[in-house]
């Protein structure tokens, strides 16, 4: 399997309003730990790797840009509508730029936060997804 995937997650629209499920057994293969989300956002997100977690990132509004490394290339994909979705593996770079004002990011993580499973070094992460 591919270390990350894009996905544009359904929309269900009739005279009450829009809604859009998220089947998260369609886009991921572990039990979501931890949901956050992104928004008020003024600068770049993420910006590194993890050693174990998996993510799911949703584009709940607005606009926003994905930079992925999976220690050969880069790849960048731009979030544009509500629902377009990225999953991304251990040991994968990411990065969040270019939000618009009104941007919502949504997260949905493999487990609880923790610190030491960041690599918040490109270069560390470069060497350590090599050895």
């Amino acid at each position: 399997m591919a270390p990350f995937s894009f996905h544009t997650l359904p929309v269900f629209t009739d005279k009450r309003g829009s809604l859009t499920p998220i089947e998260l057994k369609e886009y991921i293969s572990w039990a979501p730990k931890r949901v956050y989300y992104a928004f008020d956002i003024e600068d770049s997100r993420g910006g590194h790797a993890h050693r174990i977690e998996h993510e799911f990132f949703v584009c709940l509004q607005g606009t926003m840009q994905i930079k992925l490394h999976d220690g050969k290339t880069w790849t960048t994909r731009d979030l544009t509508t509500r629902g377009d979705a990225v999953r991304v593996d251990s040991m994968v770079w990411h990065e969040f730029t270019n939000f618009s004002e009104n941007a919502i990011l949504l997260a949905i993580s493999s487990t609880n936060y923790d610190s030491d499973d960041y690599i918040r070094n490109f270069d560390h992460f470069i060497k350590e997804i090599r050895s």
